[in-house]
């Protein structure tokens, strides 16, 4: 027996394994999309918890990681275990909030007894990832009939955060956690009723080629066993 002999049915299994997996994930996308966001989104209010449990070390570990990924400023954010969920700059700044100029040094800030614990995500982020989400749970029921929600629609969506947030970082006005839930949610919404019914038109194809593909396949097997004397 050749080498290619040996190992032709390790590749079979190899390759029978992958397929396997494409067509589950061409069938179940929805699922670890939305199982995928719901990880992502509840992942940073883990690190109040901690904190307040006295749990620093994977606390601050989850801090990090979300802080490539948002700015986590103070008062953009949201506070669990103190006494609002929102407080102001001069209520972080007694909670032991740094009194700088420094935007990098601000956002280190993680909380205190007094003031609460940060959530790792800023308001703004948090409505966002929450919109998609939801949005991809209204999916499932809806995936079937819905259409891509036209392009100049999503624009017309997007621009009150875009107003909103551009708005705030040149300085001419200050925003507010409801303006920024109202405008990020509205944003995470539209951008998957804009998304997912391609996502969706796209993993049919991949499943209808792969059904296709294994009947092939079956069929020559039974039509070479058919032959064979």
């Amino acid at each position: 027996m050749t080498t290619q002999d040996k190992t032709a049915p390790n590749e079979s299994t190899l390759t029978r394994a992958a397929n396997g997996i494409v067509i589950g994930m061409a069938r179940h996308w929805l699922a670890i999309f939305n199982i995928v966001w719901a990880i992502y989104l509840f992942t940073p209010f883990l690190a109040p918890l901690f904190m307040q449990m006295g749990w620093t070390a994977p606390a601050r570990v989850i801090y990090a990681i979300y802080s490539v990924l948002c700015h986590q400023l103070p008062d953009h954010s949201y506070f669990l275990f103190g006494p609002t969920p929102i407080p102001q700059e001069p209520a972080l700044i007694a909670g032991g909030m740094p009194q700088v100029a420094s935007l990098l040094v601000e956002r280190s800030f993680i909380g205190s007894p007094a003031v609460g614990w940060k959530v790792a995500l800023c308001q703004r982020d948090v409505a966002i990832y929450a919109g998609v989400l939801l949005a991809g749970l209204s999916y499932a029921l809806v995936r079937r009939r819905v259409r891509p929600l036209p392009f100049k629609v999503f624009l017309l969506l997007v621009i009150p955060m875009a107003i909103d947030g551009l708005t705030q970082l040149v300085g001419w006005r200050e925003s507010n956690w409801l303006l920024r839930t109202a405008t990020g949610a509205l944003f995470g919404v539209a951008a998957v009723y804009l998304a997912y019914p391609y996502v969706e038109d796209a993993m049919q194809e991949v499943l209808e080629s792969e059904l296709l593909r294994r009947a092939a396949l079956q069929q020559q097997s039974h039509d070479g066993a058919r032959a064979a004397p």
